[in-house]
C-alpha cells in the first residue's frame, strides 16, 4: 500500500526534493543554536568582549533569517506538494468512477461516494507533505542532537535516552487504535452524507407527507452516532497526547535534576548545561514531531485505503481487447438468445431474440416489471448480457468501443435528468460543440421555442438543480431536445412523452416521427395510442416476448395486448 501511495509522488519529484532538502538544511540549523550559546557562554562571556560577542550573535541572527526563508519554502511548497497528489487522487478517483457500470451505481449510495471522493482524501495532502518529510527530519535530528549530547556529556545523554523507548513502544500502540477509530469514522461520515444527500434530493417528498420529524429523527441517529465515534477518536488521541506529554515534561525534569548535579561536581560547565539543555528540547521536539505523524497517519491511510478500494471496483462493463472505434453505424439490431440478471439467481430476461431493421421503429410494450427498459439498457451496453449475444450492422455490440457504440445511440429515458445550469447548456450536452443556430433548431423541434422566447433570459435561464424550476413536461421536452441535437442513427425512447399534456405530446409525437425516419427506434410505450404507427410492437412480459405484429394485428389476435388496450380504453 505504501509503494502505491509513493508512486503519487512520481510527477512532482522535484518539488519533494526542493522541499525536503530545505527542510534537511533547516533541522540542521536549528542545532546551531546550542552550540552557539555554549561557546557564548564559556568562551566570550568570560573575556568581556562585547564587540565579538555581538558579532557572533548577529551571525545567529544570520543563520535564523535563512533558517526562516527555508522554512517558507518547507511550508508553502510542501503543503502544495500534498495539495497537488490529494487533487491527483481526487481526480483519479472521479475517473474511475465514470467508467464503472449502472450496476455499481445501483448498490452503492451516492452519499458514500461523495464522501469517498472528498472526506476521505481530507488529509491526505497532510500524510503526503508531512509524513516523509518529518519523519526523516524527526529521525535525522533526533540523531543530530543526541549525538551532540554526547559529546557534551555522555552519561547524561545516555540516561536521557533511556525514556524513548518507552515513547516509541506507546505512539505505536496509540496508533493502531487510531487507526480502527478512524475507519470506524469514515464509514460514519459516509452514512451521514449519505442521510443529507436522500434527505435534501427528496425534501418535496417529504414535506408532500408532512414526515419532516420523521427524517429530523433518523437524521438524529446518524448525527449522535457520528458524534459518538468522534468522540472515541479524540478520546484516544487525547489518551496519546496526555501520556506523552507527561513524559515528555518528566524527561526535561530529569535532565534539570542530573545536569544541575553534575554542574554541582563539576562534571559539566555552566555554558554545556544551558546547551544540553536546550539539546534536550530539541531532542525531544522529533518525538513530538513522529508523535503527530502518528495520530495523523492512521486518518490518512484509512482514507487512502478506502481510495485503493473504489479504484479496485473493477467495471462491469469495459471495452475488450482489440474493441473497434466506429464511426456510425446504419442501425441494423439483433438481439440473439439474451438472458440477463442483476443478481446472482433467477434471470429478468431469458433467451429474448428478435432483429430490428434500419430505420424500422419497434415498440415494446407490457405489463411493469416485464424487462422492457432493461432490454433497451442492454443495447448501449449499460448492463451486460449474461448470456447471448446483441449486434448492431452485424458486429457483436461488445466488440466497438464504449464511446463510440454510445456515440451512434440516443436515449430519451421516462426519468429526466438535467443539469444544475442554464436551458442552453442542457440542450447542448448532447453536442458540447454545437452552434447557437443548432441548438435554436433542436429546442424547435422539441416544441421548446415559444416557451425559450417568453422567459427573460431565453436560453441563459437557470433552470435549478435538477431543472427544479421546469415543470414536469417543460423537462421532458428540453431532453428530446438534447436528442434533437445529438441526431443518432439509433433512438431509444423510454415513455419521451409521458409527462406531456395532449396538445403538447401530439406536437412531440409528430417531431419524434420526423426524427425516426431513416433511424432504428425502439420506443417503450405503456400509452398504447402512442405507438399505433409502430411498425412492429413486441408485447414483454415474464415469460419474453408473447406476442409480435402491428397494432392491428395485435387487437385482432386477442391476446395480452388486446386485454392492455381494453384495460386502457374500455373502462
Amino acid at each position: 500500500m505504501l509503494k502505491q501511495f509513493f508512486a503519487y509522488y512520481k510527477p512532482y519529484k522535484w518539488l519533494f526534493i526542493v522541499d525536503f532538502s530545505c527542510a534537511i538544511v533547516a533541522a540542521l540549523l536549528e542545532l546551531a543554536f546550542p552550540l552557539a550559546l555554549n561557546r557564548v557562554i564559556d568562551d566570550l562571556l568570560p573575556t568581556g568582549q562585547w564587540s565579538i560577542i555581538l558579532f557572533a550573535c548577529f551571525g545567529l541572527l544570520v543563520i535564523y533569517v535563512l533558517s526562516g526563508a527555508l522554512h517558507f519554502v518547507v511550508t508553502y511548497f510542501g503543503h502544495k506538494l500534498g495539495i497537488n497528489i490529494e487533487s491527483d487522487m481526487r481526480k483519479k478517483s472521479f475517473d474511475h468512477v465514470q467508467k464503472l457500470s449502472f450496476r455499481f451505481f445501483d448498490n452503492n449510495k451516492t452519499g458514500h461516494l461523495v464522501s469517498r471522493m472528498t472526506n476521505d482524501l481530507m488529509d491526505i495532502g497532510e500524510i503526503a507533505h508531512h509524513g516523509p518529510e518529518d519523519l526523516f527530519i524527526a529521525v535525522m535530528t533526533l540523531t543530530g542532537a543526541f549525538g551532540l549530547m554526547l559529546t557534551i556529556n555522555w552519561q547524561l545523554a545516555i540516561l536521557t535516552f533511556i525514556i524513548i523507548p518507552f515513547l516509541i513502544t506507546l505512539s505505536i500502540y496509540f496508533s493502531k487504535k487510531m487507526s480502527a477509530a478512524f475507519s470506524q469514522f469514515f464509514k460514519d461520515i459516509a452514512d451521514f452524507n449519505a442521510r443529507v444527500e436522500n434527505n435534501v434530493s427528496g425534501i418535496r417528498v417529504v414535506q408532500a407527507f408532512a414526515n419532516e420529524q420523521f427524517e429530523m429523527d433518523r437524521y438524529a441517529v446518524n448525527n449522535e452516532r457520528f458524534r459518538r465515534t468522534k468522540l472515541v477518536t479524540y478520546k484516544v488521541m487525547a489518551w496519546n497526547a496526555s501520556v506523552s506529554h507527561i513524559l515528555r515534561k518528566a524527561i526535561s525534569i530529569f535532565v534539570l535534576v542530573c545536569g544541575t548535579w553534575f554542574v554541582i561536581y563539576k562534571s559539566m560547565t555552566f555554558g554545556e548545561f544551558m546547551a544540553f539543555v536546550l539539546l534536550s528540547n530539541i531532542f525531544l521536539g522529533p518525538i513530538q514531531q513522529i508523535n503527530s505523524v502518528i495520530e495523523t497517519y492512521p486518518k490518512g491511510i484509512a482514507g487512502f485505503r478506502r481510495f485503493q478500494e473504489l479504484l479496485q471496483t473493477a467495471p462491469d462493463v469495459e471495452d475488450r481487447e482489440g474493441a473497434v472505434s466506429v464511426d456510425t453505424v446504419q442501425g441494423n439490431i439483433s438481439y440473439k438468445q439474451v438472458s440477463f440478471s442483476y443478481e446472482q439467481g433467477e434471470p429478468l430476461l431469458q433467451n429474448i431474440s428478435f432483429a430490428v431493421k434500419q430505420g424500422e421503429t419497434v415498440a415494446l410494450v407490457g405489463p411493469s416489471g416485464g424487462g422492457k427498459t432493461t432490454i433497451c439498457n442492454l443495447l448501449p451496453r449499460f448492463y451486460e448480457v449474461t448470456a447471448g449475444s446483441i449486434t448492431i450492422d452485424g458486429i457483436d455490440i461488445r466488440d466497438m468501443t464504449l464511446a463510440s457504440l454510445r456515440k451512434n445511440i440516443g436515449v430519451v429515458q421516462q426519468d429526466v435528468f438535467l443539469f444544475d445550469g442554464t436551458i442552453r447548456e442542457n440542450i447542448a450536452y448532447g453536442k458540447l460543440e454545437a452552434t447557437e443556430e443548432e441548438i435554436w433548431q433542436a429546442a424547435r423541434r422539441a416544441q421548446m421555442e415559444s416557451l425559450i422566447m417568453e422567459l427573460p433570459d431565453g436560453l441563459d435561464t437557470w433552470i435549478g438543480e435538477r431543472g427544479v424550476k421546469l415543470s414536469g413536461g417543460q423537462k421532458q421536452r428540453l431532453s428530446i431536445a438534447r436528442m434533437f441535437l445529438k441526431n443518432p442513427p439509433i433512438l431509444i425512447l423510454d415513455e419521451a412523452t409521458s409527462a406531456l399534456d395532449t396538445e403538447t405530446e401530439a406536437a412531440i409525437q409528430q417531431a419524434l416521427a420526423e426524427l425516426s425516419v431513416g433511424r432504428t427506434t425502439l420506443v417503450i410505450a405503456h400509452r398504447l395510442a402512442t405507438i399505433k404507427n409502430a411498425d412492429r410492437i413486441l408485447v414483454i412480459s415474464k415469460v419474453g416476448i408473447e406476442e409480435e405484429g402491428t397494432h392491428e394485428q395485435l387487437l385482432a389476435n386477442n391476446g395480452l395486448f388486446g386485454r392492455l388496450h381494453r384495460a386502457q380504453y374500455e373502462m
